[in-house]
């Protein structure tokens, strides 16, 4: 059994020694030179099994992406109920030697035979949205191993099956399953749209539940085809066609081809950057979210937010009214670029910024709007919470930020070679029209989905690396990240202190989150100033960060999952 022992847990956990203090009056030995200090790489992530796979490729010399890819394998086998080789994600990526900022689109595709018509049913009403998700149409080309190698090819130093160790070693000697992982687990079991996932969770029987182990020989099986052939093993071949063959089955097949899967690549994208608090903050462009994000940072700076402060109820008020205007012009506007103009210059030109921030008030507003970019009807897009982001920075300073996803719980609960299949395409909107105006992000063949993944990079004034973060959490993932931005940036709070701020979801007319974080003063603040705070959001953060303090890596992994940080030292 796979198992973190004592040991190497109090190695792997970071945190702060005691300084180290002298009398200056009292006479001083003579000191030997000074050691070169030793270079720090860092990871951190939501399952202690995954931090300890990306460490470990980082302690044999691996670079930041090389560690990546061993903590994407290693978590689409401890936390299969968020991302794995069924999914996609966005990957930001911070080279060292030249400061610049790439980045790798694997979000999914939708089939070349997709319609806008493909979540009606025979009687061309729109499907269930839980039946849409567990029908075969729901998954997407899978984008994850096409990323995984393209960034490895370009990134990598480390040979490429050498990243496959840690992963196989846990999946055929099996881990002990989490309580994170048993608690979706359970609630897999009451679902009836879930037998492949139910199957692969069982022995003799019965269900696994938290602390037994689990052995999945049959993710080992295509760990070991992908470490050998690449790429090319899962978009071709056998593996291909199971996948194929899987999505077109009963209930509501879908349309899935080998073609779709053999034209499969991820995409090199240059990265959209804005700033915030005199940072340079870079996140992927359409049809990620992340035009959303600096636009919400850049209203933000637009008020005296850095005034304020975490026990401040008007800081909470402009953080929510900013949010409230980013999700009303993100709605209507962020889709595929490849098919549908996005007014990204638009949404981030200053003029608009200022007319938008304009809007905040003293008190909340009775109601937002997007603002008048281009036409587009209301969107009918339904996320839901799911999703993993993990952080590598290795020992030359390159960083790695990745959001990473298979959708929902379990994605569509359908299973091919020991991993899960994503229902990315429900995060089209399943209506493509209203009153005969197009929905921005309505199904198209060869679409990619709108996505809230938004991994950010920070830099400072000179290019540098400051910090990178990103989150799981549906839509939400925005609040958050912002969230984190403004407490790590504006608040000049620690990473940690920073992912660790209460959650605030403000969208439309609604404001909600985690309501027992925010102290009695806050909450009674923000309701003086008309925010009548709701339960019942805001737990599903996984907000992971690391950044550059006083010369120092210093990481931090959000307390509401299970994640930790590992560190390795390089001579």
């Amino acid at each position: 059994m796979i198992r973190l022992s004592l040991v190497f847990l109090a190695a792997l956990l970071v945190g702060c020694g005691p300084a180290v203090t002298r009398n200056d009056s009292a006479p001083q030995a003579a000191q030997p030179p000074a050691a070169a200090q030793p270079r720090v790489g860092m990871v951190s992530a939501a399952n202690p099994l995954a931090v300890e796979a990306g460490v470990e490729i980082l302690r044999r010399g691996g670079s930041a992406v090389d560690a990546a890819v061993a903590v994407q394998l290693m978590l689409g086998l401890v936390e299969p109920q968020s991302s794995g080789l069924g999914g996609g994600a966005f990957l930001v990526h911070y080279e060292a030697a030249t400061g610049e900022v790439t980045v790798l689109n694997g979000r999914e595709k939708a089939p070349a035979a997709a319609t806008p018509q493909l979540f009606f049913d025979d009687s061309g009403e729109p499907l269930p949205f839980r039946q849409a998700v567990w029908s075969g149409r729901s998954t997407g080309v899978p984008g994850i191993v096409s990323l995984m190698e393209q960034a490895h090819q370009r990134f990598g130093k480390l040979p490429w099956q050498t990243l496959f160790g840690p992963a196989q070693t846990a999946a055929d000697e099996g881990f002990e399953i989490s309580p994170r992982m048993g608690g979706f687990l359970q609630m897999a079991q009451g679902f009836d749209g879930m037998p492949d996932v139910q199957r692969l969770f069982s022995q003799d029987g019965r269900a696994l539940q938290t602390g037994d182990l689990f052995r999945n020989t049959a993710y080992g099986q295509t760990l070991r085809l992908l470490a050998k052939e690449g790429a090319r093993g899962y978009y071709t071949g056998d593996l291909a066609a199971a996948i194929v063959e899987r999505t077109r089955q009963a209930p509501v097949g879908g349309s899935l081809t080998l073609q779709d899967l053999a034209d499969y690549r991820a995409q090199w994208v240059d990265p959209i950057c804005g700033s915030f608090q005199q940072h340079r903050v870079c996140v992927p462009p359409p049809p990620s979210s992340g035009v959303s994000l600096l636009q919400m940072l850049a209203i933000l700076d637009q008020t005296d937010i850095a005034s304020t402060g975490p026990d401040d109820a008007r800081g909470w008020l402009l953080i929510g009214e900013a949010s409230r205007l980013m999700y009303a012009d993100r709605d209507q506007y962020v889709a595929d670029p490849d098919f549908i103009p996005v007014p990204v210059a638009q949404m981030l030109a200053p003029d608009y910024v200022r007319q938008r921030a304009g809007l905040i008030g003293d008190r909340a507003a009775a109601s937002v709007a997007p603002g008048r970019l281009a036409v587009r009807a209301a969107d009918q897009t339904h996320e839901v919470a799911g999703t993993s982001h993990f952080v590598v920075v290795d020992a030359q300073g390159n960083a790695a930020s990745v959001t990473t996803t298979v959708e929902s719980l379990f994605g569509s609960g359908r299973v091919v070679g020991g991993f899960v299949l994503n229902n990315q395409l429900t995060d089209f909107s399943l209506v493509p029209q209203i009153n005969g105006v197009a929905v921005a992000n309505a199904v198209g063949p060869g679409k990619r989905p709108r996505s809230s993944m938004s991994p950010a990079m920070v830099l400072d004034g000179r290019g540098e690396f400051v910090a990178t973060v990103g989150s799981p959490g549906g839509n939400s993932i925005l609040a958050y990240n912002a969230k984190a931005l403004v407490g790590l940036l504006a608040w000049r709070l620690s990473m940690k202190d920073a992912i660790e701020l209460p959650n605030l979801i403000a969208r439309g007319d609604q404001y909600s989150g985690e309501v027992t974080k925010f102290s009695p003063q806050v909450l009674s603040g923000l309701e003086r100033l008309g925010v009548q705070m709701q339960g019942g959001r805001g737990e599903g953060s996984g907000l992971h960060g690391i950044e550059r303090r006083d010369g120092q890596l210093q990481g931090a992994a959000d307390s509401r999952r299970e994640g930790i940080v590992g560190r390795v030292e390089a001579p």
